[in-house]
């Protein structure tokens, strides 16, 4: 659950607000329709987490799998086991 209230009232208290995100996300509304949320940083790193995907090999097409094949790593960024120390 979130509470919710407007862009005006957030910025008038935004300290208060900031506080009560640390618990729960806050929506925040303009002209009545919500634009963002104020969520705490550690709910904010989880939910990007979130968003990586991961593939299995076999749910590449051949034609990425020969994508992948004839990738070069650019010279700037080549490197040996030499240089890992």
């Amino acid at each position: 659950m979130s509470i919710s209230a407007p862009a005006t009232e957030v910025s008038k208290n935004f300290g208060a607000f900031h506080d009560k995100a640390l618990a729960e996300p806050v929506r925040v509304t303009k002209y009545g329709r919500e634009t963002v949320y104020i969520v705490s940083a550690e709910t904010f790193h989880r939910l990007k987490q979130g968003e990586r995907q991961a593939l299995a090999a076999a749910d590449l097409s051949e034609a990425e799998i020969a994508d992948i094949a004839a990738a070069e790593v650019p010279p700037e960024h080549r490197y040996s086991l030499d240089d890992v120390e």
